[in-house]
């Protein structure tokens, strides 16, 4: 990592003893955080830990109720979003604020366009500005590009060029690698590394705990709004970053070999599968009982279209899906629960609850049909089946009648999961299981696939966390543009742990690496 060997001593960053509290709920109890100049923090801790809201009040959204703020050595007297600006520090968020309709130079200068006579915009100056900015960075994009025309991590890449436009001293990124490709991921790495070496800091949020082992330099975690520990990456491993988040030792995320007998018929068999729009695209594969295939690919690959087809809710527009050799056809998703197959859709809150439902009447709703006593429910089979469903996934909740809107985001997908493991289904497929769930939830959510395929079920994991891929596929079918670009078994995946040339980076870590740069020479490979 890039250092400025004349960065001043004064930290950029000094925040003692921070306080928020929301009516009786104390969201931050005295936190302390010291960013250095020339260098990249990682701030981390599972949800609710109190990072957003620390970061908003370094950004002067949000007040403090108690402690002190400096910049650079310069006290924060005044907690207000222009005062911050004025400091240096930009924030980069998920949710993208740039303007589709303008072009990538618009949005980098927006509000601060170049002009000819003090009135006139300075077009030809502004897009020769970007490209300067834009050069300097790396990035390959077009100033004159309309944003529209972008794809979701060229969008991200030009968000952080117009915060380094506005000579961010401080920049914040907020899971910046989420709509990344890999080859996009070493971009934005490289973005990150000459702003340090120019002496910026970098606060770096984010749940995929490899990529901070890789780029940052120090990490400060949070647990319930305290501090847990601050110190150098280099000082932890990612079992003792994921145990102090947690506040116990996790264990889950790494592949655990189980036998899978496909001596015999696939459970699963998928041919020449095409659906509306060409995605997917001709696809073929074999999911044997106790399996778990991973299916990876870049954003746009086709994956939850695929998802959609093979659980009924997308017409198949050729190709056939024979379960234990019995050819399938389905005018709904009920055909497909009716057939025993189910899906764990992306969005458990468009698709797969009625959040302000209550956690009985969410597991029950699949069993409707089988809970019915007439022309109404018996409640007695319905608190059976919850209270058996809420034990066997050890969901969190005061009780079954609890709103899920009331229930953290992991219990609340381990809901999605309950109601259709009680369908007694023979395929699972899962879309995107972890999404917005806590690092201890993940861990739980790992070991329930684990536990799935241990059944004797055929899985199917759709994922774009290379970890959770890595942690439970027996195999990873990569799709790109609709079509099936390659397959990855085992054997060439622990080689990545083993390969000569990276030993300074964990086994974890360089199968991870191994992974992105897979799918990225995948995906270029098919048209």
């Amino acid at each position: 990592m890039n250092h400025n060997a004349n960065a001043p001593t004064t930290p950029a960053v000094t925040m003692i003893g921070i306080e928020k509290s929301y009516g009786g709920v104390q969201a931050l109890r005295g936190v302390n955080l010291t960013i250095q100049p020339g260098t990249i923090h990682a701030l981390v801790g599972e949800n609710g830990a109190g990072k957003s809201t620390l970061l908003k009040i370094l950004q002067g959204v949000v007040t403090p109720t108690a402690g002190s703020i400096a910049i650079f050595g310069e006290p924060m007297m005044t907690i207000s979003p222009e005062n911050s600006r004025r400091l240096g520090i930009e924030m980069i968020f998920q949710e993208l604020s740039l303007i589709p309709t303008l072009s990538v130079a618009q949005n980098i200068f927006l509000k601060r366009e170049p002009r000819r006579f003090g009135m006139l915009v300075d077009e030809r100056r502004e897009n020769d500005l970007a490209a300067a900015i834009i050069g300097e960075l790396n990035l390959a994009v077009d100033p004159h590009t309309p944003v529209s025309d972008l794809s979701p991590g060229q969008a991200q890449l030009t968000e952080i060029a117009k915060a380094i436009s506005q000579k961010a001293r401080i920049l914040i990124l907020d899971e910046p690698t989420s709509s990344l490709s890999a080859q996009e991921v070493d971009t934005l790495f490289g973005m990150l590394r000459k702003l340090t070496s120019a002496g910026a800091a970098i606060i770096y949020v984010s749940h995929r705990m490899t990529e901070i082992m890789t780029i940052a330099d120090d990490i400060t975690i949070l647990r319930d709004g305290q501090n847990v520990t601050s110190g150098k990456v280099a000082d932890f491993t990612l079992d003792l970053i994921v145990q102090h988040m947690v506040g116990k030792r996790v264990t889950g995320f790494e592949y655990r070999p189980h036998p899978v007998d496909r001596t015999g018929p696939p459970a699963l068999a998928v041919r020449d599968l095409s659906g509306p729009r060409g995605k997917p695209d001709r696809i073929s594969f074999d999911v044997h009982k106790g399996e778990v295939v991973g299916i990876a690919g870049l954003m746009g690959a086709g994956r939850s279209e695929m998802a959609r087809v093979l659980f009924g809710v997308d017409a198949k527009t050729a190709g056939t899906i024979e379960l234990e050799g019995r050819r399938l056809e389905f005018r709904s998703p009920s055909d497909a629960i009716g057939a025993g197959i189910v899906l764990i859709p992306e969005s458990r809150h468009d698709e797969g609850l009625v959040v302000e439902h209550s956690v009985g009447h969410n597991l029950g709703l699949p069993q409707i049909e089988r809970l019915a006593k007439g022309p109404f429910i018996d409640r007695r089979k319905e608190s059976e089946l919850t209270f058996d469903l809420i034990a066997r996934l050890r969901i969190k909740t005061q009780s079954a009648e609890n709103r899920v809107r009331n229930l953290s985001g992991g219990n609340q997908q381990k809901i999605v999961i309950a109601k259709w493991l009680a369908t007694a289904p023979r395929v699972v497929i899962l879309d995107e299981p972890t999404a917005g769930v806590d690092i201890g939830s993940k861990a739980e959510i790992v070991d329930l696939i684990r536990n799935i395929a241990a059944e004797g079920k055929s899985v199917i994991v759709i994922s774009s966390e290379p970890a959770e891929l890595l942690a439970t596929s027996d195999r990873i079918l990569v799709l790109s543009n609709g079509r099936l670009a390659r397959e990855i078994d085992r054997e060439e995946i622990d080689g990545w742990a083993t390969a000569v040339g990276n030993e300074t980076q964990s086994a974890l870590i360089r199968t991870e690496l191994g992974l992105q740069v897979a799918i990225q020479k995948a995906s270029q490979n098919v048209h």
